[in-house]
């Protein structure tokens, strides 16, 4: 190329970026200005993209890991042609904008993740890298090779700091993803100052021990030196790490290399300035000469060219394998196979069984028609139950479907996220429920982005018995509940349990949590012909009253047969109870107002809601005549009959609250019993 073009391009993207950041008066300038070469080469040199078909399923993989400088990204998604228009870039960070401050997945075209938080980034691409792999191994054959793409990201040293990113690196280094090419904006500069100030460690070593390739470059504007190492890493087989010194805000002549270019814009003033250093015309703004557009618009016909040689490799493909390819095609579309649902296995009367059981059993009856299922345990697949049976593992030399996460929960959340980003398989991750804050973050991003991905956890309750309060979840279920657009599901038989499987499965544009047991758990009756149906809507009846019910009993999970149990109590006494299994809160609560009132009619004021967690968000379905029995404390080390009883999970109290709500003596929220001599202190 040119070299007086190349530059002119570059400079390009950094105008660009500063304009969009001046125009909102807020973002961050500096990254963009500094790391505007690697782009370049990047997506000029080495991405295979195509700009007019954004979701082309065997283009490389472009991921901004430090999100903050999401106006390079816009920069050149507009120069290459994704529709983002100069409207679109000087509307960045406003309402209504496709150029949000961070990156969007689903929002804007050509994003492929949702990227800000540090190190999630990073983390989603070993999870694409995982992806590629996989699919490549099923489908491509001998001449034909269908599957074939790479994963190039930009990291900052705010990525590289972040624990989840040390994690996913050392289980992508295990796993010897070679399509993994990371590029390091190694300015010597966060917020706080120079990264001196906190960080000293020999970061390639780190890489090189965790068993990346690494190199360097010493100069971040030297575009050949830059290509030249990434030939190299393209070459090798193991996943790549290249550290390019760039300047934070390199042609500013008050600001670069400093700190005040990293969060704020440079001012009209400082604008100019840096306008004029890089030979641009200071007064022009959002100005992208005419040679330098007509360059950067050469991505459409490239990308279309290649869409259209992938696609003739399908159609060969398909003469030649043709079940194979229909396959694909379903994959590729997120279709889901017809008739899947039948093979979720069922219960009757006397099939008792802990639901991580119970889960297990679905991933089994679910792997032979749901191929694309894929996923693995944070080191307890044996306690989680989750492994994929005759699967195969996930290694450096095979490509199965069993994934060992190894002791790494939040990374484990965001490589799976990494691969219901990619497409074509439906990605889970498991751990114990209490390790689900270790996740928070990527679980959090997974419901922001609208990923299917499907995050498993057992032992849910201090039911999980000795282990004792450190393993016993009791806040977990209602923090994950107040996450937007993420179901929390807590079956509370095991026909539920494979139910819940089901909802999971079905449900590709948000993620999903299931909650298992790992005590067992009986068959109740209402669940063989209801869990079906009631699953799916988040609540519904297990246990209809003799009469038009006087009271009625909420629960979830294990506590629903302990409702049971009570509601058989009251009746015995004369008390009509009806008892409302409750898997999704979530679900029930976005069902409309004629179903919810079908299975909590509001006549019925007299509400009592069980469960072994804490009270916060029980007051929206008991009301302010209702009672709520929880558990704000935390647990303690007993097996876990005993516990229930001591924390006053029991039939007879329960049964002995609803009595007093009835009489209009008992309200709000039931204190945990303080147990003196085996009698309870109020």
């Amino acid at each position: 190329m040119d070299p007086r073009l190349e530059q002119s391009a570059i400079t390009a993207i950094r105008t660009l970026a500063i304009d969009t950041v001046q125009a909102a008066n807020s973002g961050h300038p500096g990254a963009p200005m500094g790391c505007a070469p690697m782009a370049h080469t990047i997506w000029t040199r080495h991405l295979r993209h195509a700009p007019s078909t954004p979701g082309w399923f065997d283009r490389d993989r472009f991921i901004l890991s430090n999100g903050h400088a999401s106006a390079l990204l816009y920069s050149l998604l507009h120069l290459t042609g994704y529709g983002l228009t100069i409207e679109d870039l000087a509307s960045f960070r406003q309402w209504g904008s496709r150029t949000p401050g961070h990156p969007e997945f689903g929002l804007t075209a050509g994003v492929e993740a949702t990227t800000g938080p540090l190190g999630q980034g990073f983390a989603n691409g070993v999870g694409a890298a995982i992806a590629e792999r996989r699919l490549a191994a099923e489908f491509n054959r001998p001449g034909h090779t269908v599957v074939d793409h790479r994963v190039f990201a930009i990291v900052s040293d705010g990525d590289l700091q972040e624990g989840i990113a040390s994690e996913a690196a050392s289980l992508a280094g295990h796993l010897k993803l070679g399509k993994l090419i990371y590029l390091w904006d190694d300015n010597l500069i966060q917020l706080d100052g120079p990264t001196s100030t906190a960080w000293s460690e020999d970061v390639k070593r780190r890489f090189d021990a965790y068993g990346w390739h690494t190199s360097s470059v010493a100069d971040g504007n030297d575009v050949e030196a830059i290509d030249t190492a990434i030939r190299a890493a393209i070459e090798d087989d193991r996943p790549s790490l290249i550290a390019v010194r760039t300047v934070i805000g390199f042609g500013s002549p008050n600001k670069a290399g400093s700190q005040k270019a990293h969060g704020a814009p440079l001012g009209p003033d400082e604008v100019k300035l840096t306008k004029a250093a890089y030979g641009a015309n200071p007064d022009a703004t959002f100005d992208v000469p005419a040679d330098v557009a007509a360059f950067y618009r050469t991505a459409i016909q490239k990308g279309d060219a290649l869409v259209a040689a992938h696609t003739k490799r399908l159609l060969a493909y398909a003469t030649a394998f043709p079940v194979e390819a229909a396959e694909l095609q379903r994959r590729m579309a997120g279709a889901l196979p017809v008739g899947w649902e039948r093979a979720l296995p069922a219960y009757e009367i006397g099939g008792d069984a802990p639901t991580r059981n119970v889960s297990q059993s679905s991933i089994k009856a679910l792997a032979p028609v749901v191929p694309e299922l894929i996923g693995g345990s944070a080191d307890l697949s044996e306690s989680n139950l989750t492994d994929i049976h005759d699967g195969g593992r996930f290694t450096a030399t095979e490509s199965g479907r069993n994934i060992s996460f190894g002791v790494r929960e939040h990374a484990m959340a965001a490589i799976v996220n990494g691969i219901a980003y990619h497409g074509g398989l439906i990605p889970f991750g498991a751990t114990f429920l209490t390790f689900s804050d270790y996740m928070r973050g990527a679980m959090r991003l997974a419901a922001l982005a609208g990923l299917g991905s499907i995050f498993v956890f057992t032992h849910d309750s201090i039911g999980l018995g000795e282990d004792g309060p450190t393993h016993q979840p009791v806040e977990h279920y209602a923090a994950l509940r107040a996450i937007p657009n993420l179901r929390f599901f807590r079956p509370g038989d095991p026909n539920e349990a494979a139910h819940a499987w089901g909802a999971a499965i079905e449900r590709r544009s948000a993620p999903t949590v299931l909650a298992f047991t790992r005590q067992k758990l009986p068959v109740l009756p209402g669940s063989i012909a209801g869990a079906a149906h009631g699953v799916r809507r988040g609540a519904y009846v297990i246990r209809e009253s003799s009469a038009p019910a006087t009271a009625i009993l909420i629960a979830t999970g294990s506590e629903v047969h302990l409702a049971v149990a009570a509601a058989e109590l009251l009746e015995a006494s004369g008390t009509p109870t009806r008892v409302v299994s409750a898997p999704c809160l979530e679900l029930f609560g976005d069902q409309d107002a004629a179903y919810r009132d079908s299975v909590l009619p509001p006549s019925v004021r007299a509400r009592i809601s069980i469960e072994a967690g804490v009270s916060l968000g029980w007051d929206r379905w008991v009301g302010s005549d209702g009672a709520i029995v929880a558990m704000d404390r935390f647990g303690a080390s007993a097996p876990a009959p005993k516990l229930f009883a001591e924390f006053g999970f029991a039939p007879e109290r329960i049964a002995e609250i609803a009595r007093g709500v009835i009489a209009g003596t008992r309200r709000g929220v039931i204190p945990t019993p303080h147990l003196h001599d085996g009698h309870e202190v109020r």
